[in-house]
């Protein structure tokens, strides 16, 4: 049983489980209220789904890509969590759970529903400041998880399909299907079904790095100049 969180677009948290599919799932898309909503919802989501922190098995935390400060607010609340219950943090690219969820693999988790034939897919989201964020996919494989063809990217909208290109060759650009950036959340529970998946069919988490793929924000100021 996995409590999963992530916060690259808005806040979506999900408790999940191999055999009983998602238990709780409540999602914010306001992308300005991380903060503020985070800590009830997941105590929302634990209640929903009567389950008690020490009957968890990790909590999974959704690694972007996603602008640096909403992203951080999800990533340490896992890390608290976690901490705060004697469980493991396992990381998960978001972009890879928006892929599971799309090309069917949540529902053949949840239901063992098959999904249509293997489709290529460019997961896109708003990265802000006039850019996206891109993720490329084939399709699942063998056990429901979905392949990636490039590791997560940032372009401007102009430039995108030659990065795309440049990446996965033009045939993929041509065929695939795109997530609208405007409207292509990251759900929880589609998140923690992927890690379940993940573990039952022994692969490997993904690296314990923030994909913010560009320099925050805020930056620390330098030293102040010297007045003669």
């Amino acid at each position: 049983m996995l409590l999963a969180i992530d916060t690259s677009s808005g806040t979506s948290v999900a408790v999940v489980d191999r055999d009983g599919g998602v238990l709780a799932e409540v999602t914010e898309l306001d992308t300005r209220r991380h903060a503020e909503v985070i800590g009830e919802s997941i105590a929302f989501c634990l209640d929903a789904a009567g389950v008690a922190p020490d009957e968890l098995s990790a909590v999974v935390a959704g690694m972007g890509p996603g602008p640096f400060t909403g992203l951080r607010v999800g990533i340490a609340a896992a890390r608290a969590f976690a901490f705060g219950a004697g469980k493991p943090c396992l990381p998960l690219i978001s972009h890879d759970a928006i892929a599971f969820e799309r090309l069917g693999g949540l529902a053949l988790a949840i239901s063992g529903e098959a999904p249509d034939p293997a489709a290529p897919l460019l997961v896109i989201t708003d990265a802000r400041r006039r850019e996206l964020y891109w993720s490329a996919f084939s399709g699942l494989d063998g056990a429901g998880l979905p392949v990636r063809l490039a590791a997560p990217g940032l372009a401007r909208p102009a430039e995108l399909d030659e990065a795309v290109a440049g990446s996965c060759g033009s045939a993929f650009v041509a065929e695939a299907t795109r997530t609208d950036p405007t409207s292509t959340p990251v759900s929880a529970a589609a998140l923690g079904m992927l890690g379940e998946v993940l573990f039952a069919a022994g692969r490997p988490f993904a690296r314990d790095e923030p994909l913010y793929l560009r320099s925050p924000d805020v930056t620390v100021p330098g030293a102040p100049k010297r007045v003669s």
